[in-house]
Parts: C-alpha cells; sequence; structure tokens
C-alpha cells in the first residue's frame, strides 16, 4: 500500500513537472515572439508617462534613490533631477534612499554630491532615508512634509517602469497634487534609426532583428517585474 502511494506521488509529480516546463516552453515561444514588435517598448513607455504630467511648476522635487550611486541607474535620475531643479528654482529636493547598514548616508550623499556638481545650491536638498520601499518611502515624505501635502506640487524622478507605482502610492498616502519625470535613455542617432528605410547604412536596416529583438527581451522582464510589483500593491491597497 506505501509502494503505491509514492508511485501515484511520484506519477503526479512527474506530470506536474511535464506540464510546468510545456507551459514555461510555451510562455517564453510567446515572448520571443512578441519581441519582434512594438508591445514590449510601448508598454515600458506607457508605465512611465501613463498621467504622469504635472500641471504648473512643483513645490517638492522627489528623487527616487534607486541602485544609489555610483550606478547608471543613480546618475541618469541625478541628471534629470538637476535638469528638473535648475529650471525650478525654488523647488525644494528630497533624496529618498534608505539608510545603509554600513555606509550610513553615503550613498545620499554621493547623489546630493552629484547634483551640487549640476549646480544645485545644497541649501535646497533633504534626505529621508527611513522608507525600504515605495510605499515607505512615500509615507516618510508624507511625514516630513505633514500638513503641506494637501497643498504641495510633487514631481517625482524615477526610471520609467517604475514611475506609474510610484505616482500612485504618493496620492495613497495623501498628496494630490503629483507629476513624474520618467529617465527614458536618449538613444543616440534617434532620427537616422527612425528614418530605417531611408538610410543607406545596412547596420540600422537590420536593427529590428540585431539590437531591437534583444532590447525588447529585456523590456518585457522589466515590464513583467514591475506588473507583478504592481498587484502585489494594489493588494495589499497601497495604491
Amino acid at each position: 500500500m506505501k509502494k503505491e502511494t509514492k508511485d501515484k506521488i511520484k506519477l503526479k509529480a512527474k506530470l506536474f513537472l511535464k506540464r510546468f516546463f510545456i507551459s514555461l516552453g510555451i510562455f517564453s515561444f510567446i515572448l520571443f515572439i512578441i519581441s519582434f514588435t512594438d508591445i514590449p517598448y510601448n508598454t515600458y513607455h506607457w508605465l512611465g508617462t501613463s498621467n504622469s504630467q504635472l500641471k504648473g511648476k512643483p513645490n517638492l522635487i522627489v528623487l527616487m534613490g534607486g541602485s544609489g550611486m555610483p550606478s547608471p541607474d543613480g546618475l541618469i535620475r541625478t541628471y534629470y533631477t538637476a535638469e528638473a531643479a535648475l529650471k525650478c528654482n525654488d523647488a525644494k529636493i528630497i533624496i529618498l534612499h534608505p539608510y545603509g547598514e554600513n555606509d550610513s548616508l553615503k550613498q545620499l550623499k554621493l547623489m546630493a554630491h552629484e547634483l551640487i556638481l549640476k549646480g544645485i545650491d545644497s541649501l535646497r536638498i533633504k534626505f529621508a532615508p527611513l522608507g525600504f520601499n515605495t510605499r515607505s518611502q512615500a509615507l516618510n515624505v508624507a511625514d516630513i512634509c505633514g500638513e503641506k501635502r494637501d497643498t504641495l506640487s510633487l514631481l517625482i524622478i524615477t526610471s520609467p517602469e517604475h514611475m506609474y507605482r510610484s505616482i500612485r502610492s504618493f496620492l495613497k498616502v495623501g498628496f494630490t497634487k503629483v507629476g513624474g519625470m520618467p529617465t527614458f535613455d536618449t538613444p543616440i542617432d534617434e532620427e537616422k534609426v527612425k528614418d530605417k528605410e531611408n538610410t543607406r547604412d545596412t547596420r540600422v536596416r537590420n536593427l529590428s532583428l540585431r539590437y531591437n529583438m534583444w532590447s525588447y527581451l529585456g523590456y518585457e522582464l522589466i515590464v513583467i517585474r514591475e506588473y507583478c510589483a504592481i498587484s502585489y500593491y494594489k493588494i495589499k491597497g497601497w495604491i
């Protein structure tokens, strides 16, 4: 009787694994096919631009720390933050990044230093190191702003895929005027790439096969990961 039970368990396990790997293969094949279309980038672009426009100038610029410094993510976010701060001279800047166990405020100070190098007055910069995810960081900023959150106009600087969740997290904790500046990369020779039909450069003509497919596979992973996070936040009632 015990042997029959073990055999049934083994058979069920084999069937489960077989179905799992078949499903995984089908899913991977679908992602591969979609990578030859513009769907991955359009979805990625939508996450960065959906309801992110802010009417008027911001009172507060919120720099989401991301991977910290030095990193490509941290550098591009500080670049966009400096661009926004130079256009809005009256806006204060809050840098969000959790404390490090070993380096304390080092990451925050490095980002602030990068902003100062780009011409931003150090007196405009504050730190918000208590949050460890987007929800707790939004709550940290809400505590710092207090009752002023109803009247403040926020501009969030973060990666495109993170913008949708960030804006809605800040709206959820009581801010009413929230917009964003997604940190899109600016490709080199953008106009040349757009004019693939007329260009004589064969490398550009073959771009969809040689470059876009691999880039779009990357976008697919980014988008899938972010939609999982969005789903989790909705289940928790954080957005």
